[in-house]
């Protein structure tokens, strides 16, 4: 919103001495952030003055163009008091004119010094200005022709067209449409500074009898109220007074016609925006309803809308004569002989407004305004104010008869105490300053003993509807710089809590396994779902939607942490790294069964009970750990091959988390998607499922642009942490020798290695030290549908070197309890 600082003050009584600087950074502090300043014409300097066109000589030229050699009289201010000579291109104007010249030694914006100088055979002392060669808006179609009593030449025209006039253009946000207006603006000042305000909209209106124009709501929803007034008489060929030219100009519209530039200016000045008809084009009773299907509409902008039933609409007995609050009809526009106007203001219904804008994709100041929010009380002191002005400047006469149809609808009552603003705020504002700045804002207050006040917000204000709004109102008046700075108290003694010091340790442990964190947007769709190969009635694609998601595709919270992972380590791969080991830990959600949420209201604060309720009905949330390898896990050079990624990887990544957090895990052959039947592991605790490890589905690593084999692990981290030992015991070591014992078991194919082992480990006792699997063979000697598994056992004892024997009777009692639990026959 751009606003002459002059026109400002004629609402405000603004001390002399407060500077557009000071009151620009006031107003900032309220809330209308300052864009810029701008004072047009400020770079000029030198004569300018007016003139007056004495002679008009048009001289072709050899390349087609005809130039006018004029004297112009610029009285006593060229020295001389001669006639000035001056070439001219436009050719708007004739002699007796009055028009604006700059005279030799002057300076126009841009530095284009001017200078008497020889062209087209003349000597031209000067220049007869157009308004963009001053700095001022205009089309350029020509130089400026004053009106006749506009001086006398020779007078300084920097007051005249208003140079260096300073305007001011704040960025107005979306809650406070009142500041879209010099009333809304000025209001503000007066606020900012406690000097009193002059309200443009403060004046007497005729007696309502609805014969200015029959009009028919048929959607008092959508527009409570309609004002409408009719003049008669108007001259349309009169000018627009160059005050209102200029500052229509001034903040940022095009001047057009007079009757225009009024309802423009009204708009301006009060913020309420207005449609002129040409009463003569209209037939019959206006009516407001919502358009029909398939109705049609020319607006202004010689563009024909295909109508929406969710569109306002004003008719006449023809249709749709305007698309309501949004831009006029073609059919009733004003035109150079329009003598009959017919002025509508409304508020509309700002939601109807700003769909109807959208949908027609339609931006005018008037659709600006409606969709936010415009004061209800104004359209009949806007209608009034438009009669005035065409009466005054059009030679209109105003017709008997003030038609308003409905009533603002009421604001609501809101109950505050009056120390709320204090509380929340940390400012020391007391009832009294309380109470004063809400009835400054314009809002009814009624105090009551027990120290709260009934507030009843002004029209103006729509944005204003609960207890916290009038807390910012207050804290904005008495200055958010005055929010005092406290630092929270520490405290002291607690640290981290146990959760945060086992995933700082989880963290630590992946990135010593070279993993990279990595986070990813929790949404999926059923695409993804099939993307990872799950059945249909698998349990992760029981999902819980989103009320307003991000995107169609992706409507749910995820369950699952690998299709995050699976698409960043994909879009690496895609691009070039030859490996990747990422981790994400997460939340994941899976629907209650308990039902939906019950809904309470928001006026009290919830029982014990409902409270129970609430608590039953949120989704099982845990926390999960996910991890993808794929490509190199260990680069190849000079020292040799390289190695890739594979299942025994994500397995280890496992182990060693387990190992650090102390926690004993089991490890079993599964089957499972995403994972490859025959190379997934399930990771239990206790015999509780807490995950899965291995080889990824060669169809999930093509559907995720992966190399085949990658790994993949994801487990539920809340059960890990939650069987983790905080400080885990460290290990207890020997000084004695060790005895070594390998033993090569035959089991059946399909015996899992660690069923095996767990089997050794359960023989060999407490003088077992580690149990590894160094070989794995299959072949004729051992007959069809069986291998050979190879252990090194390792013995030791903590007191004593062991003998032979004690060594051998517990290989020989590893074995013994491996034959029993899993059919192994040692080789």
């Amino acid at each position: 919103m751009k606003a002459p600082v002059s026109w400002i003050r004629e609402y405000v009584d603004l001390p002399a001495e407060v500077s557009t600087e000071a009151l620009t950074d006031r107003l900032t502090a309220l809330g209308l952030k300052l864009e810029g300043i701008v004072a047009a014409g400020a770079e000029i300097q030198g004569p300018l003055v007016v003139g007056r066109v004495l002679t008009k000589e048009p001289e072709p030229q050899k390349n087609g163009k005809v130039i006018n050699w004029c004297t112009v009289d610029v009285g006593a201010a060229n020295g001389t008091g001669e006639p000035q000579g001056i070439v001219c291109g436009a050719h708007n104007f004739e002699p007796g004119d009055l028009v604006v010249v700059v005279l030799p030694g002057g300076v126009l914006p841009g530095g284009f010094e001017i200078s008497a100088r020889k062209t087209y055979g003349h000597v031209s002392a000067g220049m007869i200005c157009s308004a963009p060669e001053l700095g001022l808006t205009g089309d350029g179609a020509g130089i400026i022709v004053l009106p006749p009593d506009a001086g006398r030449p020779g007078d300084d025209a920097f007051d005249l067209l208003g140079l260096g006039e300073e305007v001011v253009e704040f960025e107005i946000n979306p809650d406070r449409a009142y500041a879209l207006s010099l009333r809304g603006i000025a209001r503000e000042a007066a606020l900012g500074f406690d000097v009193p305000f002059r309200d443009p909209a403060d004046r007497p209106l005729p007696d309502v009898d609805g014969k200015a124009w029959e009009v028919n709501v048929d959607d008092p929803v959508g527009c409570p109220v309609f004002a409408a007034r009719l003049v008669s008489g108007f001259d349309p060929t009169r000018p627009t007074p160059e005050f209102m030219k200029h500052r229509v100009e001034q903040a940022g519209m095009r001047s057009i016609s007079l009757a225009v530039d009024i309802t423009n200016y009204v708009m301006l000045e009060l913020g309420q925006p207005i449609h002129g008809y040409d009463a003569d084009r209209v037939a019959g009773a206006l009516g407001v309803r919502r358009a029909h299907d398939g109705e049609r509409l020319a607006t202004l902008d010689d563009t024909v809308r295909e109508l929406s039933t969710e569109d306002l609409v004003i008719t006449d007995d023809s249709g749709p004569i305007g698309l309501a609050g949004v831009m006029g009809g073609a059919t009733t526009e004003m035109s150079a002989t329009t003598t009959r106007i017919l002025i509508e203001a409304a508020h509309w219904d700002a939601v109807s407004m700003f769909r109807t804008g959208k949908r027609h994709r339609l931006i005018s100041e008037a659709g600006k305004r409606n969709e936010r929010g415009v004061d209800p009380l104004l359209p009949g002191v806007a209608a009034d104010r438009v009669v005035e002005l065409l009466v005054q400047h059009g030679g209109a006469i105003a017709e008997p008869g003030f038609t308003l149809v409905g009533s603002a609808p009421e604001r609501p009552t809101i109950t505050i105490a009056t120390e709320l603003p204090a509380r929340l705020s940390g400012i020391a504002i007391s009832a009294m300053t309380t109470v004063e700045q809400l009835r400054a804002i314009g809002a009814s207050v009624t105090e009551h003993e027990q120290g709260s006040i009934d507030v009843v917000p002004p029209t103006w204000r729509p944005d204003i509807n609960a207890p916290y709004d009038l807390v910012e109102e207050v804290v904005r008046i008495v200055g958010y710089d005055q929010v005092p700075s406290v630092l929270p108290r520490r405290a002291t003694g607690r640290g981290l809590t146990r959760t945060q010091r086992l995933r700082r340790r989880i963290g630590r442990v992946l990135s010593g396994a070279g993993c990279v964190e990595v986070i990813s947007f929790p949404f999926v769709g059923e695409a993804t779902f099939d993307r990872l190969g799950l059945p249909a009635d698998d349990p992760l694609r029981k999902t819980i939607g989103l009320a307003n998601p991000l995107s169609t595709e992706e409507p749910a919270y995820t369950t699952t942490l690998l299709p995050g992972l699976l698409e960043a380590a994909g879009r690496n791969v895609g691009r070039g790294a030859p490996g990747v080991a990422l981790f994400e830990t997460g939340t994941v959600a899976f629907p209650s069964d308990n039902g939906p949420a019950p809904i309470y209201g928001v006026h009290t604060r919830p029982s014990d009970a409902e409270l129970e309720k609430l608590v039953e009905a949120l989704p099982v949330q845990p926390q999960h750990l996910g991890v993808v390898l794929a490509g190199e896990r260990t680069r190849a050079g000079w020292w040799g091959p390289g190695t890739t990624a594979g299942w025994s990887d994500a397995l280890a990544v496992v182990r060693r988390l387990a190992d650090d957090l102390g926690v004993t895990v089991d490890v079993a052959a599964a089957a499972r998607m995403p994972w490859h039947p025959g190379r997934c592991a399930v990771i239990t605790i206790e015999d509780v499922e807490i995950g899965h490890a291995g080889e990824l589905h060669p169809n999930v690593c093509k559907a995720f642009g992966l190399p085949a084999r990658s790994a993949a692990a994801e487990i539920d981290l809340d059960a890990l942490m939650a069987a983790a030992v905080d400080v885990p015991p460290g290990p207890v070591f020997s000084t004695m020798p060790v005895a070594k014992e390998d033993v090569a078991l035959v089991v059946d194919a399909g015996v899992p290695v660690t069923a095996v082992e767990a089997a050794l480990r359960e023989g060999a006792g407490d003088l077992l030290e580690s149990v590894r699997l160094f070989d794995v063979y299959t072949g004729e000697q051992i007959g069809s549908g069986k291998k050979s598994l190879a252990f090194a056992l390792r013995f030791r004892a903590l007191d004593r070197t062991l003998t032979e024997a004690e060594a051998g009777a517990a290989r020989d009692a590893a074995v013994a309890v491996a034959a029993e639990r899993v059919g192994a026959v040692q080789r």
